[in-house]
C-alpha cells in the first residue's frame, strides 16, 4: 500500500490518481467493446466517456465535500479541489456522469435507456471496482475496528492510520470492489435475457446500492446522519426504492429487447 508510487523531481505520482485514471480509461474501454459487439454507437463512446468521466470527477468530489466533509471543507474551502488527496464519493460521481450522459445522448439523438443498457451500466460498475482500489492504496473508504486480531493495518501516513491508529480495520473497500466485479458479471448475463428496455441499468442501480447500503455498516470514516443511518445509506434506499418501481414498470410496459437488438 503506497501513496506515492515515485516522484518526477519533487513531484509526486500518486497511486490514487493514477488508478482513478485508469478506472475512467478502462471502464470507457469496456464501454466501446460492449457498443461494438452491439453494433451501435461505439464512434461516441470515446468523447462521452470524457465527458463523463469529467462529470463524474466533479460530481464526486462535490458530493463528498458536501455530504460527508462539510464540516472540515467549510473552512479549508481552498482545498476542495484538492482531489488527490482522496474523498470522492460515487453515488455523486454517478449522478453527475450520468446527467452528462443524458445530455450527450439527447444531443446527438441517440436512445438514452439503450445506450445505458448496453454500455453505461456494465462499465460503470467495472469502473468503480478498480476505483476502489485506489481506495485501498490512498487508505480511505476505510472500515471501522474490527474489533479483534484481523483486518488492515493501515500505514502512518493515511487518513485511516490518523483516525484509528494502529487498530485492524475491516476491508471495507476491498469488499465493495469485489462485490462490485460480482455486479458487472451479473449484469453480462442479465443482457443476454429478454429484458426490457432500461431494466440493465436499473438492475445496476439497485444492485449497487443493495450492495452499498449494507457495506456502509463496515465503514468508519464518517458517522450516521438519520435514523442512525449513514448518508450513503439513505441514499440507497432512496435510489433501491425507485428503482424496484420503474425495473417493475418496464417489465409491463417497457420494450422488450434482447441482447443483439437493433431497434
Amino acid at each position: 500500500m503506497h501513496q506515492y508510487l515515485f516522484f518526477i523531481g519533487d513531484f509526486p505520482i500518486r497511486a490514487y490518481g493514477l488508478i482513478l485514471s485508469l478506472s475512467i480509461i478502462l471502464a470507457t474501454g469496456t464501454a466501446y467493446f460492449l457498443a461494438k459487439q452491439d453494433g451501435r454507437w461505439h464512434q461516441h463512446v470515446p468523447d462521452i466517456g470524457i465527458y463523463c468521466g469529467l462529470a463524474g470527477i466533479v460530481g464526486a468530489r462535490l458530493w463528498d465535500v458536501f455530504f460527508f466533509d462539510w464540516e472540515y471543507y467549510q473552512h479549508h474551502l481552498l482545498e476542495i479541489p484538492f482531489v488527490w488527496q482522496g474523498g470522492m464519493a460515487i453515488q455523486g460521481g454517478v449522478l453527475l456522469g450520468a446527467i452528462a450522459g443524458i445530455i450527450y445522448t439527447k444531443v446527438h439523438k441517440i436512445d438514452t435507456w439503450a445506450f445505458a443498457d448496453i454500455v453505461a451500466a456494465p462499465a460503470i460498475i467495472m469502473g468503480q471496482a478498480i476505483g476502489r482500489m485506489a481506495n485501498l492504496m490512498n487508505g480511505d473508504a476505510f472500515g471501522h475496528p474490527t474489533g479483534g486480531n484481523f483486518g488492515i493495518l493501515y500505514p502512518s501516513t493515511t487518513l485511516a492510520h490518523q483516525v484509528y491508529g494502529n487498530q485492524p480495520l475491516w476491508p471495507a473497500e476491498i469488499w465493495e470492489g469485489q462485490i462490485d466485479v460480482v455486479i458487472f458479471v451479473l449484469l453480462l448475463i442479465f443482457r443476454t435475457t429478454n429484458h426490457a428496455k432500461g431494466q440493465v441499468f436499473i438492475l445496476y442501480a439497485i444492485l449497487y446500492s443493495t450492495a452499498r447500503f449494507f457495506l456502509e455498516f463496515l465503514r468508519g470514516d464518517y458517522g450516521t446522519l438519520l435514523f442512525g443511518l449513514k448518508s450513503a445509506q439513505l441514499t440507497s434506499l432512496a435510489v433501491i426504492l425507485v428503482g424496484l418501481v420503474l425495473f417493475v414498470r418496464q417489465s409491463y410496459y417497457g420494450e422488450r429487447i434482447g441482447m443483439n437488438s437493433k431497434k
